[in-house]
Parts: C-alpha cells; structure tokens; sequence
C-alpha cells in the first residue's frame, strides 16, 4: 500500500491574529458552556428548598468561587464581543486582511473594557449592605 501524504502539521502555520481570536472565541463558549452547570446546580438547589439552597449557597459562596465568576465575566464579556465580530463576517464584510486585524484589535480592547466595566458593577454589587 503506497503512504498517503500527511497534512501539515500545527506547527508550519503561523499564529495570526484572527486564528488567536477566533480560537479565543471557541474556547471562551466551551468555559461558558461549563460555567452553566453551575447555574443549573444553583437553580436545582432554588427548587430543592430552604436546606438545598443553603448548601448550594456555601458551596457557590467559598473566596475561590471568587475566582470562577471573575472567569465566567471574562469569558462572557469577550464571548459577546467576538461574537458579534463573526456575525459581522456572515454578512461578508470585514473579512479582508487589514480589516480583520483591525477588529482583532477592536474587540480586545472592546472586551476588556466591557470586562472591567462589568467587574467594576460586581465589586459594587459586593461591597454595597443590604
């Protein structure tokens, strides 16, 4: 049987600036898609009752959840963002080389400031008495 040819391998491309957003974009769905589990958990343990919601109070309540939710607002914030960016290149625009790399820059800085702005709200939030 003769070999058949192999296809490039990852490392002959080069990391471009849309190939970096673009897979941003895929693994920041994936992270939401797991952060979800989490809201069912919660909305379980609601209609589970007083001592249900108790428990998932203390468990959605520890300082490292802290860390998760700061996650769940970087990855919604640059979700959104880049996701509005692909729903802009289904109409066809935006898809020349220049213009993508303008818009890889556009939605990072976009995102992070929707992300800070979003995390300053939760800090608010946080720090506000009942």
């Amino acid at each position: 049987m003769p070999a058949r040819p192999l296809s490039p391998h990852l490392s002959v491309y080069k990391l471009k600036y849309t190939m970096l957003t673009s897979g941003l974009n895929r693994i920041t769905g994936m992270g939401l898609s797991v952060g979800l589990l989490l809201l069912v958990y919660w909305l379980v343990a609601v209609a589970g009752g007083a001592q249900s919601l108790a428990r998932a109070g203390r468990v959605l309540g520890h300082p490292l959840m802290k860390l998760v939710y700061a996650g769940f607002i970087v990855a919604s914030c640059y979700h959104l963002v880049a996701g509005i960016r692909h729903l802009v290149w289904d109409t066809g625009r935006g898809l020349e080389r220049a213009q993508s790399q303008r818009s890889a820059l556009l939605i990072t800085v976009i995102s992070i400031a929707l992300m800070l702005l979003v995390g300053y709200g939760a800090w608010l939030a946080m720090t506000r008495t009942p």
